[in-house]
């Protein structure tokens, strides 16, 4: 059904000036006026769902493993500096007080970190630069077909295996366990075998549900799975890379767990941030 442009005129109030734009601007911008942010609650010393980015004792073992070819596989997928982010993600420690502070600022309207004088946030060019990931052109979108469909993790997972007792330990409910699917790789690499584009599948799986989809207990949604899979047609993943990162961040100060790549966070952080201690608290 078509309207006419009167029709909506009636919902479009009439632009009160400059002034009034910046005082309803300015009272969006309060982040101590949205119910639940943990803005307003000083007494919060760890952020929800921090303990899911512990150590991954299975992870560097399984891809020290990996033949040439799988590991050829997962470059020509663009998954260079996240095989390398996983292959020293033992290594890394996270300054969560750093990322708690930052959280603290985060608008989960305007998906922005609110700071007294200006506003910032995470930009997707930014992003697919700092984890090496290949970037989206515009002007692509015309040439891009896609189909919608339910995601189906079983006909995604036969292609790394068919046994029922591997995808059963595999997933449970709505979600994939990475750790099965590292003992299946590992397995794969010590007979030798020739699985290599499957084994690959399987570990861009693992890496990036520890890199860029960390959910709880080492586990990824199935929404994520197909995402993930996606990078070995050629998908650019960088929109949904950002957007579950803004998603936790949201989460996080709502009073929900914190999820997302905290490592594309903390390299955000790295590249425009800088922290100094503070002798006297009280001190803007």
């Amino acid at each position: 059904m078509k309207r006419k442009l009167s029709a909506f005129q009636e919902d479009i109030p009439p632009y009160s000036g400059l002034k009034a734009a910046r005082d309803s601007y300015a009272d969006l911008k309060q982040l101590s006026a949205i119910p639940g942010h943990i803005y307003t609650r000083p007494e919060l010393q760890i952020l929800p769902g921090q303990r899911r980015f512990s150590k991954v004792p299975w992870l560097v073992p399984m891809l020290e493993l990996l033949p040439p070819t799988s590991i050829g596989h997962l470059k020509e997928w663009g998954l260079s500096t996240v095989f390398v982010l996983a292959k020293n993600y033992n290594k890394m420690v996270h300054v969560w007080e750093s990322v708690t502070t930052m959280t603290e600022l985060w608008h989960p309207q305007t998906n922005t970190f609110v700071f007294p004088r200006f506003e910032a946030t995470i930009l997707l060019e930014e992003l697919e630069i700092m984890l090496g990931l290949p970037r989206y052109q515009r002007g692509e979108e015309p040439t891009i077909s896609y189909t919608v469909e339910q995601i189906n993790s079983w006909s995604i997972m036969a292609y790394i295996t068919t046994r029922k007792t591997h995808l059963y330990s595999m997933t449970s409910g709505m979600h994939i366990h990475l750790l099965p699917i590292a003992q299946w790789i590992t397995s794969q690499c010590k007979r030798k075998t020739k699985n290599y584009t499957a084994i690959a599948k399987a570990a861009a799986i693992c890496i990036c549900g520890i890199i860029l989809f960390p959910e709880s207990d080492r586990a990824i949604s199935f929404g994520n799975l197909s995402i993930i899979d996606s990078i070995s047609e050629g998908m650019k993943i960088g929109q949904a890379i950002l957007g579950f990162l803004y998603a936790g961040l949201t989460s996080a100060v709502l009073g929900g767990p914190f999820y997302g790549s905290v490592i594309a966070l903390e390299l955000w952080m790295g590249m425009h941030i800088q922290f100094r201690s503070a002798g006297d608290l009280t001190t803007e």
